[in-house]
């Protein structure tokens, strides 16, 4: 056995290597084609090539059932016009022989074509037609017809959905469910699918073309074959038709044979919706998936069976066979049900003994971050049953780690049997904070703001953003993305959830540890900087309560060196969290501004009317204290921000308010709750480079009153 290994490996490799060289293949495979359209062929040669196209059509067509997805048979339109190519040139090679050599009797062009015209329709020329038009019937009216519409529509929903994948995709990248590269992978994916069902619309005419070429082939041979027999070789018309009719049919029929296995290829192709199962597979678990149809076709077939007059032996046999399948697939079930309550039941600890003494080891400790499920979920987040959950969220922590600067906790997976069972709820320290509602096996379609239609389903709304949604079947997927919804799968509504409640939390998951750690990989790089920083200008407890005061308005701390020299600076003149935050913000202006508007060179804002801002600063100084800010100014004043924010967002803007530093803290907490996606800005947190324009003054229609 150890001796054979390396032999197979290298048997292995020189089939790769042969594969790669058949790519001389196709240039050889056009010249035997314009050969066989030209050069006479011998009876042999047609017969072997003749087998050769049926060999073909067939691996063609079990290429077609087994692939997975459409994409995996991507070649599929290439192969088609070769073959179709192919079995046209071989008409043409047959009806050369079959009209030189025809008189001398129906083994003229071979014992391929013999056999069709003799045995496969008995000798007799009027079965062979009736059998041949039944076969181009089946193949131009029914399968071809059915291909190409179905390859056309494909074709335009698939370029209609491209958007809307597009979006999924960005979606996925955003939230740290995908990588780069698996990103990119999926946008190649998108780009081939639309070529491919492109290229598959065309291909759908190449066959739809031979099925007609065969019907017009089929009657120029027999009336060539008639004129040649009676007037060249002076045979009777019976005699003639005999030989030449036959031929004739017996070469249709070996054409049309691989003509419908392609076509039927074509149709199989363009129908399939990619999955992780095969074909045969998908068939049984859908059409068998329930019993109840199983018992109820038995007993519609036994029915008839019990008609006097009807083959009684026959439905009721049927009948019988039918209702054992339903309760063989019915004790199947519940023997997989029974196996999977006793591993359930295994993996759950053995109870407590509450004879011995109580440690602190008996006291959990409190999880940071905590996802709980209900039971009908645990299949989202158990490998065993291909839940892909786990790793979602592993890629989500670690996009977020990247984007904010420091590594968060893992997060805590266990059920819940007291949530309902499609539920789940995410808890920061113990306290839940968020929750939704998941439908295992369904898929969420999003309404982003602007759709063509309307899909069946369950309404509901998406729990992280609460948009618009409805739960589909994974089926309803290309009619959902054409019609301009974005669709994920349960999984990854949980992960963008996940993703955002830690991205809105960060501030509480960052602790002196996390800061420690941070501190002394900055201290190999730059030394001197931690040393003087901690502990003889602030304590840890400060950079600390400063980090997070950054993480709270969604600055990330990943410019550790920056954060630290600010603090450095800012410690000499005040040791105040607040003052020390406002200092470190103007240090990462240019982070700030790129979070928020990239690399435009100008950003739209919204300012304050200037005695509003005077009047604002000496609310905050506590130079009014006496008169505070009076209740009807302050809801004018919110109102008119949420009126700015609406039309700066629906323009596709970023929200900003610039106002000056001594308010800016105090204004961004007291609008944070109503506009979560408003940037409240300091004039001097905005980068000397860049430009600013005023769109919008808050505070005119007070100052008027």
């Amino acid at each position: 056995m150890t001796m054979n290994a390396p032999q197979t490996s290298g048997q292995a490799a020189d089939f790769s290597r042969m594969l790669k060289a058949v790519g001389l293949g196709t240039p050889i495979l056009i010249l035997m084609l314009l050969a066989m359209m030209v050069l006479p062929l011998p009876p042999l040669a047609l017969d072997v090539l003749f087998t050769f196209n049926i060999a073909l059509s067939l691996m063609v067509l079990l290429a077609a059932v087994y692939a997975l997805r459409p994409l995996d048979f991507a070649v599929f339109p290439t192969i088609l016009l070769i073959a179709t190519l192919l079995r046209l040139a071989l008409n043409l090679a047959s009806t050369r022989v079959v009209l030189l050599e025809g008189h001398t009797g129906t083994d003229a062009a071979g014992k391929v074509i013999q056999a069709f015209g003799d045995f496969v329709v008995g000798g007799n020329y009027a079965v062979g037609l009736v059998v041949f038009a039944i076969l181009v019937i089946i193949n131009f009216v029914v399968v071809t017809k059915g291909a190409g519409r179905v390859s056309e529509v494909s074709a335009r929903f698939t370029l209609d959905a491209m958007p809307g994948k597009q979006m999924a995709i960005d979606a996925d990248l955003n939230a740290g469910i995908l990588s780069q590269e698996e990103a990119r992978t999926r946008r190649s994916d998108i780009a081939r699918e639309a070529d491919f069902y492109g290229s598959m619309d065309g291909a759908s005419k190449f066959v739809r073309g031979d099925a007609i070429a065969g019907l017009m082939i089929l009657f120029i041979n027999i009336l060539g074959g008639l004129i040649i027999g009676m007037v060249q070789h002076d045979l009777s018309l019976s005699m003639a038709a005999e030989n030449y009719v036959l031929l004739t049919i017996g070469d249709g029929l070996v054409a049309q044979i691989p003509s419908l296995l392609l076509s039927t290829a074509t149709a199989i192709v363009v129908t399939r919706v990619s999955d992780s199962s095969e074909m045969s597979e998908q068939v049984f678990s859908q059409l068998f998936g329930s019993s109840k149809s199983l018992y109820i076709t038995a007993g519609v077939i036994g029915s008839l069976g019990l008609v006097p007059g009807m083959p009684n032996f026959v439905f009721l046999s049927l009948a019988l066979a039918i209702a054992g399948l339903g309760m063989f697939l019915t004790q199947s079930r519940e023997g997989e049900a029974e196996q999977v309550a006793a591993a359930e039941r295994e993996a759950l600890p053995p109870p407590a003994q509450t004879d011995q003494e109580l440690s602190w080891d008996d006291v959990p400790q409190m999880d940071m971050i905590a996802l709980e499920v209900g039971y009908r979920l645990i299949s989202l987040v158990d490998k065993a049953q291909g839940g892909e959950l786990l790793g979602r969220i592993r890629s989500v922590r670690k996009k977020l780690s990247q984007d904010l600067g420091f590594l968060l906790q893992s997060v805590h997976i266990r059920d819940n049997l007291d949530l309902d069972p499609n539920h789940y709820q995410i808890l920061v320290m113990g306290v839940p904070v968020a929750d939704g509602v998941i439908y295992p096996g369904k898929e969420m379609a999003i309404n982003p703001g602007q759709v063509f239609g309307e899909l069946s389903g369950i309404d509901a709304k998406d729990p992280t953003f609460g948009l618009d949604t409805v739960w589909i079947e994974p089926s309803q997927r290309e009619e959902a993305q054409a019609l301009g919804y974005t669709v994920v799968d349960a999984g990854t509504v949980i992960a963008t959830h996940l993703s955002q409640i830690l991205k809105d939390h960060a501030y509480e998951f960052l602790g002196h540890d996390e800061v420690q750690k941070l501190l002394d990989s900055l201290a190999k790089s730059a030394p001197k900087l931690v040393e003087s920083l901690v502990p003889n200008l602030l304590s840890l407890g400060a950079v600390l309560k400063v980090m997070q005061n950054l993480l709270s308005e969604g600055v990330p701390i990943k410019d550790v060196r920056t954060i630290c020299e600010a603090l450095a600076e800012g410690a000499l003149k005040s040791q105040d969290p607040d003052a020390l935050t406002g200092g470190v913000r103007m240090a990462l202006s240019r982070t700030i501004y790129e979070q928020i508007n990239g690399l435009a060179p100008e950003l739209e804002v919204l300012s304050l009317e200037p005695r509003l801002e005077q009047m604002l600063q000496d609310a905050v100084r506590g130079q009014q204290q006496s008169m505070g800010l009076e209740p009807g100014l302050a809801e004018q004043m919110l109102q008119q921000i949420n009126d700015g924010v609406t039309q700066m967002e629906n323009q596709g803007k970023p929200a900003v308010l610039l106002v000056a530093s001594t308010i800016r803290l105090w204004l961004a907490s007291l609008v944070k709750s109503n506009n979560k996606g408003l940037h409240v800005l300091a004039y001097d947190e905005i980068p000397a480079e860049k430009r600013i324009r005023v769109i919008g003054t808050i505070g005119n229609s007070q100052q008027a009153a």
